[in-house]
């Protein structure tokens, strides 16, 4: 499984660790993903969502 938001399509993004001397390393950033049961279309399915999808109500947990 990858790290994506079913819902949304949030995925990690890359950036740069900074130091005081402006030395740059590659970093990623990655979503708060959780797993829930949700309702869809009727029927209970298992999801990995974004917290902020959760926190929005994009979905119905089951």
């Amino acid at each position: 499984m990858s790290r994506q938001c079913e819902i949304c399509g949030k995925k990690r993004m890359i950036g740069h660790n900074v130091s005081h001397a402006h030395n740059t390393t590659k970093r990623e950033f990655r979503p708060n993903l959780v797993n829930v049961k949700a309702k869809v279309g009727g029927t209970t399915k298992r999801m990995r969502i974004c917290t902020r999808c959760l926190r929005s109500g994009k979905i119905v947990k089951a």
